[in-house]
């Protein structure tokens, strides 16, 4: 029995909009302070490089797992808060608990399994906040709301990026460490990232919160049979009928979260090979490299930040299919670049590509898939399409540790160079979407 969606939902001032992605702000403050750090912090409590992707087996495992289970479950809530509410402020309040809690592992194993509960209250909070955006907006709407996810997707991870730097520009020593070598300015950038996590959400539910449902869509979801095999039927049945532009977006899917993951798990060991010749986490070299990865990753996301609100009338032009395109291109010939250059200046420009396509990864797919999915559906299928990014990240951890010394040299850098190749694979593969229609133009609106 499907939801009659809600008809004639009110058009929202930018105000409001931008309100009510201000959650997104503190989700991804934490993606980035993951981003960032957790290959320090597995090399400051002893890993070794090959075995790096495997410890970074949490966020696709938990986000596989959680974010279709989730998306459906919210389907089907009703309470007083909402049917989405819930799930962010319970999430953002774990996710603040992991936080407050991952720079203070004292052992590798610890800070292995502590990721695995930061990755799932991560997913708890975001797939319910995607289509939270579907629900709340028209459809004319739609790509506002989601290149506006993108722009605080940017601003946040500029800010994650950069809160190590900016304590050591504030006097902090960067060279003062925990009893376990974690430098104490990434301490610092955890707890602010704790804080930030819940407040930011709950200012979003507060200042924007979910429509009600009607008597009649009430009525509906309460006639609907509930539990958890339901839950799994219901998951299974959306992957049979998914839209066919959701399929094709998947081999996109594939390459574009495969070079992403290959560039975040190995960029500090690529820098500090290239720049500083080392590859002991304890040498200050090493710590210096992640503190230009700081530098350059809040470059890359501050051009995120600015391009999603520029890429609106671009998208709404050329659509969303052609403007991606050419963003992960750009961004294949900027990984390419990145280990021939040994000036830690000079590599603030191929972060202009990375910084163009990050804000088109974050906006433009879902563009193309929002008007092609059923509103009552919303929640399963943005589970599902979220599904197509953590596959990715768990055929590159599995993959690439067998291919990182016969294939890749054993060198940090082949890896970068190798996700370069992926990137323009997935500007192919965006290409074979079929373009929206006039129907599907006209939901990206006014700029």
């Amino acid at each position: 029995m499907s939801v009659t969606p809600i008809s004639a939902k009110p058009r929202l001032s930018l105000w409001q909009i931008l309100n009510m992605n201000v959650g997104f702000f503190g989700i991804q403050f934490s993606f980035g302070l993951q981003q960032s750090n957790m290959s320090p912090i597995y090399k400051y409590l002893g890993a070794d490089e090959a075995s790096l992707p495997l410890l970074w087996l949490a966020g696709p495992m938990t986000g596989l797992l959680v974010q279709p289970l989730i998306g459906a479950i919210s389907d089907r809530t009703v309470t007083r808060w909402g049917r989405r509410t819930p799930y962010f402020l319970i999430g953002a309040l774990l996710c603040s608990l992991g936080l407050l809690l991952m720079p203070m592992s004292p052992t590798l194993w610890f800070a292995a399994g502590l990721l695995w509960l930061l990755d799932a209250a991560n997913n708890v909070t975001m797939e319910p906040y995607r289509a939270y955006v579907s629900d709340r907006l028209d459809e004319s709407q739609h790509a506002q709301g989601f290149l506006t996810q993108s722009a605080f997707t940017g601003l946040a991870q500029t800010l994650a990026y950069l809160a190590p730097s900016i304590m050591v520009a504030l006097g902090m020593n960067k060279d003062a460490v925990t009893s376990s070598n974690i430098p104490q300015i990434t301490v610092l950038a955890f707890a602010i990232g704790a804080l930030f996590s819940f407040t930011t959400v709950w200012w979003s539910v507060r200042k924007v919160p979910e429509l009600p449902l009607s008597a009649a869509e009430a009525q509906a979801l309460a006639a609907r049979p509930s539990g958890a095999a339901e839950t799994l039927k219901e998951i299974v049945s959306a992957f049979r009928e998914m839209p066919e532009t959701m399929r094709k977006l998947w081999w996109m899917k594939l390459f574009q979260w495969y070079a992403m993951m290959c560039y975040w798990i190995y960029i500090v060991p690529a820098l500090a090979q290239t720049l500083f010749g080392t590859s002991d986490a304890s040498s200050q070299g090493f710590r210096d490299a992640g503190l230009i990865n700081g530098q350059i990753g809040g470059f890359y996301n501050f051009v995120a930040f600015l391009a999603a609100l520029a890429m609106l009338p671009f998208t709404r032009r050329f659509g969303a299919q052609r403007v991606h395109a050419l963003c992960l291109m750009l961004a294949g010939l900027a990984m390419w670049a990145i280990p021939e250059i040994h000036n830690r200046w000079l590599l603030f420009l191929p972060m202009l590509g990375i910084g163009l396509a990050w804000a088109s990864i974050m906006g433009n797919p879902y563009v193309l898939l929002a008007g092609s999915i059923p509103p009552q559906r919303a929640g399963v299928y943005m589970g599902i399409f979220n599904m197509f990014i953590v596959i990715p990240m768990l055929i590159q951890m599995v993959t690439l540790p067998l291919i990182y010394q016969p294939l890749l040299g054993g060198q940090p850098e082949n890896v970068i160079r190798l996700a370069g190749v992926l990137l323009l694979l997935a500007a192919i593969a965006v290409l074979r979407v079929a373009r929206p229609g006039a129907a599907a133009a006209a939901r990206v609106g006014p700029a």
